[in-house]
């Protein structure tokens, strides 16, 4: 089974990935793309330059207009008056249509006429005559074709799947070479002005989207695309290199690879100006504000000069239709209804002003980067911290990311994902804080389950707050381990009733325990009367020993507060014993396969467990080992014997521990280093004077088993001498 860490790794890994391959791509989670389109839109809102635009003037065909000049289509000779009227009336600079003129007019009766001079009237030639002089005022369209002619009208033309009508405009460029590996949009067919007219209009553009976004908003258009083996122009780009004489295009290419294999579009260059796109050819439009940014004049009052002339003095205008009847709204980024003709506008502007925002190769590559990235912070660094600290820290970045992106967006000019980046921090962030509650929990709980009859609470929260995997597999580690008993309990035992006995032991083992866990203790088992402790485990303590020593003297001062309270319930009075070493021990659960235990074995257990017993034989509250003393510093000891305990061959150093030594008594530490005097006696066979100074010791009163002990030890060693190769060491035979 997979631990957290690892699965928890896996899963960041597996959001980073998706998140990364998305920005690469490969549209594994279409809710970024709208998400990307919205933050799109609310920055494109947020840092419109607003106001209105005079240098450019919509001759709008609205419902007005078709009120009082009839329904669209108008007749040519009706257009060919609004032209001249703006051209040499109005004096515009420029005059752009947003409309298509795909068929003939015939509304005159010409083709009529025709068909009857080259049919029943054929032998009246007075007729054909007439009809020839007749011609330029009924031919519409060769009159509209007039007044084209030699102006600066750019004519706009729509895209088609199939059907090819009409003429198109010479193309800008050819498509050949190293132009042919750029993914131009490409269009099967096209709907094209009358030739006549093409021919007469300076240039031509196409005015349709082939790049509307997936939710149907206008936020980018291409300014050239390829029909067969030629580039074409927009109608907004057709009106910005009219406006500068029509310079040549020129394309901006950069090579991705060193070998130049891969090729890259990324602006057009017209005149002084560079436009930037991406590498379809394709840019984003630079809204300038809502609808009205630019100045709107009914085309029926164009006709009837009822227009401010200084309204269109020297004007870039541009004929298009907001009528409700002809259909030409669109849903934008600052507005769901948008008239088309006014994006053209926008258009226009934004490559007159350099406006457009660059949308490069290399941001994909700088978004998988910060992709990369936050995903790294959300595997390595968001699950060490605290829940306030992952707060500030994530949204911390996330400021930093907006307001990055933000900058380069206005500071800059370029349009930067930024919608995946903070979904995939937030997303981070959320599953980090589910994890830690979820998952992160049930780890507390199991901690709790498997520590908290053994530890104090406070150890177990500890264990929580380090975040590691404390578990119960066996290791060796060094330990200290503490066994306490209770002297002569059968015989105490034997003498009361069960209830009673019960409710004695509970009294005894409350304070015991609570003090082995004031020290940071593990209780490791009761065993009837005895407690047995360690240290060291499950969580790692270098104060293992002292810990261990200040909580058997801290059990041996609350005995004192154990026994008044039996006094007054009439219970025997209760003396105990305690041992503690340290050492190198093995920790776990350990037992069957019916029942575990989580306790310690080793060498190092057993020789605790001697020293408890040793208490009786020196009439000590407290054994403890030389290796707990030289791991327990700043506390004072009296040092006991020397002994090879039952089932040991080496002798170890067995010492009482007195307390703190800063806390010593003059009296108290005088006592301690007459009897080191009398140990060094005892040690060398001076028996005379060992006796004379446990004697010493033993006449103050004091009452001490040991003193006694070792007095008795003399006079045994006095009628038995032990020879030269006596090493003072008393072996036990016994436990």
């Amino acid at each position: 089974m997979m631990t957290s860490r690892p699965l928890r790794n896996l899963i960041a890994v597996v959001m980073t990935t998706l998140f990364i391959a998305n920005g690469a791509g490969w549209p594994l989670l279409p809710l970024l793309e709208r998400l990307e389109n919205i933050v799109y839109d609310y920055r494109m809102r947020l840092t419109m330059p607003g106001g209105v635009d005079p240098r450019i003037v919509i001759v709008d065909i609205d419902d007005r207009s078709l009120q009082q000049e009839g329904h669209w289509p108008w007749g040519r000779d009706k257009l060919a008056r609004m032209v001249d009227i703006l051209f040499d009336h109005y004096y515009v600079g420029l005059l752009g249509f947003d409309v298509v003129f795909a068929e003939y007019d015939e509304r005159s009766g010409l083709a009529v006429l025709e068909r009857l001079a080259e049919g029943e009237l054929s032998e009246f030639p007075a007729f054909r005559e007439r009809l020839e002089a007749l011609r330029p005022e009924l031919d519409l369209d060769h009159r509209f074709a007039e007044s084209l002619q030699g102006r600066d009208v750019i004519l706009g033309f729509s895209s088609s799947k199939q059907n090819r009508y009409g003429a198109l405009p010479p193309p800008v460029l050819k498509i050949e070479d190293e132009l042919a590996r750029i993914p131009f949009h490409q269009v099967a067919g096209y709907n094209g002005n009358l030739p006549e007219l093409q021919r007469a209009a300076w240039g031509g553009g196409y005015f349709d989207n082939s790049s509307v976004d997936a939710d149907g908003v206008f936020r980018r258009m291409p300014l050239v695309q390829r029909i067969d083996d030629g580039l074409y122009e927009s109608l907004p780009l057709a009106m910005v290199r009219a406006i500068y004489g029509q310079p040549p295009l020129t394309l901006d290419i950069a090579s991705t690879l060193a070998d130049g294999q891969e090729w890259g579009l990324e602006a057009l260059r017209v005149g002084p100006l560079r436009v930037p796109v991406d590498q379809y050819g394709v840019a984003l439009v630079p809204y300038r504000g809502a609808s009205g940014s630019f100045r709107y004049v009914s085309a029926t009052d164009v006709l009837a000069r009822k227009v401010p002339p200084e309204t269109l003095d020297g004007v870039i205008a541009l004929v298009g239709a907001t009528a409700p009847g002809l259909l030409d709204f669109r849903s934008t980024p600052v507005q769901n209804r948008f008239a088309g003709v006014e994006v053209q506008a926008n258009l226009v502007a934004g490559m007159l002003d350099q406006r457009i925002k660059k949308k490069p190769a290399y941001t994909m590559a700088a978004d998988i980067l910060a992709l990369l990235l936050i995903g790294l912070f959300g595997m390595l660094l968001l699950p060490r911290l605290s829940p306030i600290s992952a707060i500030v820290v994530t949204f911390g970045i996330g400021a930093l990311l907006l307001s990055g992106n933000l900058y380069a967006w206005s500071g800059a000019d370029l349009a930067l994902p930024l919608a995946g980046q903070l979904l995939l921090l937030l997303t981070f962030f959320i599953f980090s804080s589910a994890w830690g509650f979820f998952i992160e929990t049930r780890g507390k709980r199991r901690l709790s389950a498997l520590f908290g009859q053994y530890v104090p609470k406070e150890v177990v929260d500890d264990m929580n707050g380090r975040g590691g995997d404390f578990g119960v597999a066996g290791e060796s580690r060094e330990m200290s381990v503490l066994f306490s008993d209770i002297r002569s309990f059968t015989s105490i035992s034997e003498g009361m009733e069960p209830d009673d006995l019960k409710r004695l032991i509970n009294a005894y083992l409350t304070p015991m325990t609570a003090i082995v866990h004031r020290y940071r203790g593990t209780v490791d088992k009761y065993i009837g009367d005895a407690v047995m402790a360690f240290w060291g485990a499950p969580l790692p303590d270098s104060d293992h020993a002292r810990q261990a020593v200040l909580a058997a003297l801290a059990m041996q001062q609350e005995m004192e507060a154990v026994r008044a309270d039996f006094r007054a319930r009439g219970w025997p009075e209760l003396d105990i014993g305690i041992g503690v070493n340290s050492g190198r021990m093995n920790v776990g659960n350990m037992g069957s396969e019916f029942r575990m235990s989580y306790t310690v074995l080793g060498d190092a257990v057993n020789l605790g467990s001697r020293l408890e017993g040793l208490t009786k034989q020196y009439g000590a509250g407290i054994v403890v080992s030389e290796f707990t003393r030289v791991q327990a510093p700043g506390l004072a000891y009296r040092e006991l014997d020397r002994v090879r305990v039952k089932g040991k061959e080496l002798p170890v150093a067995i010492y009482e521990p007195v307390g703190a030594e800063k806390d010593l008594t003059a009296r108290t530490r005088e006592e301690l280093e007459h009897h080191q005097t009398a140990l060094e006696a005892y040690r060398t066979q001076d028996w005379g004077e060992a006796s004379r100074l446990f004697g010493e010791l033993n006449e103050r009163g004091d009452g001490r088993k040991l003193y006694q002990l070792y007095l008795e030890r003399i006079d045994h060693l006095r009628e038995n001498p032990p020879g030269d190769d006596w090493d003072a060491v008393f072996t036990y035979t016994t436990k």
